[in-house]
């Protein structure tokens, strides 16, 4: 069975990803926010569009400054519905505005969004999907598991017999691995 792990290294968008990124721990708001707001739009698309559109999505999204993205507008969506940087999916426009508008609620009720996802560790991937289908919108299984692996907390998006496995490995919380 091939894998990220065998299809990524020397790719020059899935490389960077997967030897810098994916399964890294990430505690930062704006790479939390962005993490999960890619996984959303890669929905039935491929990564690499997205990973080749990244560049695009950063400036249309303000760096996933939440706060910026928050105050989004309907003038907003339809500038970005027509932005070819982008993937132009108005249901994912919108639920990434939402979406950050929850952040900020969860900054105030938590203190971020790191420490909201913290504070809810350790959990079966049905209860993350459930706890992020009641939160977030457009947060189904595959995007909850793919955003919470390519941060570190679940397990599984490097093979063990991969050079970033080991480095994870290392900087990964023990709390985290459980």
């Amino acid at each position: 069975m091939t894998t990220y792990c065998d299809i990524a290294p020397g790719h020059p968008f899935h490389g960077p990803y997967h030897d810098k990124e994916y399964g890294f721990p990430a505690a930062d708001e704006a790479i939390l926010f962005e993490r999960l707001s890619l996984e959303i739009f890669q929905a039935g698309l491929s990564w690499l569009i997205v990973l080749k559109k990244r560049e695009g999505f950063k400036i249309a999204f303000k760096n996933f400054d939440v706060e910026k993205v928050a105050a989004f507008t309907d003038k907003d969506v339809e500038r970005l519905s027509k932005d070819t940087s982008i993937i132009r999916n108005r249901k994912k426009i919108e639920a990434t505005i939402y979406n950050a508008q929850q952040v900020i609620a969860i900054r105030n009720s938590h203190g971020g969004f790191a420490t909201w996802i913290e504070c809810h560790h350790p959990r079966s991937k049905e209860e993350w999907v459930k706890l992020f289908k009641k939160t977030f919108k457009f947060t189904g299984g595959e995007i909850v598991n793919e955003f919470l692996m390519s941060i570190g907390y679940l397990q599984g998006a490097h093979r063990s017999d991969c050079p970033i496995f080991e480095k994870i490995t290392a900087i990964v919380p023990a709390w985290q691995k459980s």
